[in-house]
């Protein structure tokens, strides 16, 4: 091994023996100081190593695909917030939210990435350098999670192997290939993109803890592979997979696709004045069958609301739709009686104007089977 190479490996090793003590003794990488370990870190490889010139080589069409690629994942996963549900994210367009989160993971992918470029540009072929560097990036991603994680029992383990260790590594394997292939600037914009839309967009899709894990693994492959078949190609002396014109009829079919996503949002999303709900049983028969879709305004003027309206109500965490049979006012405050229409009972509950999600404006048929199914499955 070069001398080179054998200062490079002490480096990281040592790196690495800072972030195991930062991991299981004392943690001292959070917020803003792991930036602060990031830029020690640069100046130190600056000074012992020099950086590398970034290539220019297909970096554009790289980069071009890797904007697209992202484009039709947060449809996709917008789209699958039709049927797991969305939740509002927290306001982070604050000065403590911009301070705490936003700006911190700014700095932190900047810094990591361009470290990464280097330290990968240095390794000229070594395999071993080329998984230690791998190591130290993953150790990073993990060293302030693994000193705050859970191991109490087998379940926690698990927990944290599934939505840290393996997303950890699959993430890391393959910025380090592109990386290695056309140098820093398509990895900073899709990893800003992945960290940032979450505290950026209002409305974000509500996945279980074992989705999340699973896109965060596969999300990364699936970028790598569309960067493989671009060299793949290329190396093929054939026409690049990713080319100009490609690219204009992607953008041009994702422009309606873009639409009926944020139109589908909108309504089903919950947090806009019309809300489209799912029907998931049959106690308003034969008006509004299982499976039907109602759309709701949840603009309500309750001096207006008349016996025989079909409202939608939240009670337990459940919004019900049910048709309003009796109507009283006492002392200024409003309660309603509901019933289904197909139930021989009227509803065991009084109802107040703060439980009122809206009124069912009208339905569509059966279009909302497939998340009735998904759910009893």
């Amino acid at each position: 091994m070069k001398k080179g190479y054998k200062r490079l490996l002490i480096f990281e090793i040592l790196l690495l023996a800072m972030l195991f003590i930062n991991s299981f003794i004392y943690n001292f990488l959070s917020g803003f100081n792991i930036s602060i370990f990031l830029v020690i870190v640069l100046i130190l490889f600056k000074y012992l190593f020099g950086f590398e010139k970034d290539k220019q080589r297909f970096v554009k069409d790289i980069i071009l695909d890797v904007i697209i690629f992202l484009i039709i994942f947060l449809l996709l996963y917008y789209l699958s917030g039709i049927l797991i549900g969305f939740y509002k994210a927290d306001n982070y367009y604050t000065l403590y939210g911009l301070k705490t989160f936003i700006l911190p993971i700014i700095c932190y992918i900047l810094l990591r990435e361009y470290l990464r470029y280097n330290m990968m540009r240095k390794r000229e072929g070594s395999k071993l350098l080329s998984i230690i560097t791998i190591i130290f990036f993953i150790f990073l991603d993990l060293t302030t999670s693994i000193y705050y994680g859970s191991f109490e029992t087998n379940y926690d383990a698990f927990v944290f192997v599934s939505l840290n260790i393996l997303p950890a590594i699959s993430s890391n394997i393959i910025f380090s290939y592109i990386t290695t292939k056309v140098g820093y600037r398509p990895i900073i914009i899709y990893a800003l993109v992945i960290n940032l839309y979450p505290y950026l967009i209002p409305i974000v899709p509500n996945p279980s803890q074992y989705l999340v894990s699973l896109v965060d693994l596969l999300v990364p492959i699936f970028l790598g592979y569309t960067v493989y078949k671009f060299f793949k190609a290329h190396e093929k002396n054939e026409k690049p997979v990713s080319n100009d014109k490609n690219r204009k009829k992607q953008f041009i079919t994702l422009i309606p696709l873009t639409i009926l996503v944020v139109t589908l949002v909108y309504f089903t999303s919950g947090y806009f004045r019309m809300w489209a709900i799912v029907i998931a049983s049959g106690s308003m028969q034969p008006e509004i069958y299982k499976g039907d879709i109602v759309i709701v305004d949840k603009k309500v003027n309750y001096d207006k609301l008349k016996k025989g309206q079909v409202i939608a109500y939240e009670t337990g965490g459940v919004v019900i739709v049910h048709r309003l049979t009796n109507k009283a006012t006492v002392d200024g405050t409003n309660y309603y009686v509901t019933k289904g229409d197909a139930n021989k009972e009227e509803d065991n509950i009084i109802i107040t104007n703060d439980m009122i999600v809206g009124v069912v404006n009208f339905k569509i048929p059966y279009l909302g089977l497939p998340k009735v199914w998904l759910n009893g499955l």
